[in-house]
């Protein structure tokens, strides 16, 4: 359970216990029944957008993608680029967010999560206090989904996908 290996030993107990007692996929789907509808990297464009527009109006975002290339499991849920290139005698800053694939086919609160903390990064780069703070002003019960996002990912790991 390298996904809470983090977590106190009371959390990882109480995972333990659901995965012995078979109700891991049942404390999943009780939580988050439905995966959500933005499957394509337009939609997903548009719904970091939102998010964005609401909570982090001064930042520009050039894309927002799917990527199939990012391992889940092993390396990271998303991740956020800040490309800088010349364009005659300016420099023109681009910013893209890109999403694991397999978030296509999970609960929105899911996704919420890892695009809240992808647009994080703008504003503070490293993962400390002010960051955090970022990402529970932006969605206060981020540390629960990221627990349940681990969570989920446990269950990947041993039985499959849910959704």
């Amino acid at each position: 359970m390298k996904q809470i290996a983090h977590y106190p030993k009371n959390i990882q107990e109480q995972v333990k216990s659901l995965i012995d007692n078979n109700k891991l996929t049942n404390y999943i789907k009780s939580k988050y029944p439905t995966k959500h509808n933005y499957s394509n990297d337009k939609a997903l464009y548009n719904y970091v957008m939102d998010i964005k527009n609401r909570y982090f109006k001064k930042y520009q975002i050039s894309k927002a993608i799917y990527d199939g290339k990012i391992n889940v499991i092993d390396n990271a849920l998303g991740m956020h680029t800040f490309v800088s290139r010349v364009q005659g005698g300016k420099l023109k800053a681009k910013n893209e967010i890109r999403v694991a694939s397999m978030f296509k086919n999970m609960p929105e609160d899911f996704l919420e999560m890892i695009v809240v903390h992808e647009l994080s990064h703008f504003k503070e780069k490293e993962h400390n206090k002010a960051f955090y703070d970022m990402c529970t002003y932006v969605m206060p019960n981020y540390h629960q989904i990221e627990l349940d996002l681990r969570i989920y990912l446990i269950h990947l790991d041993r039985f499959g996908k849910l959704y």
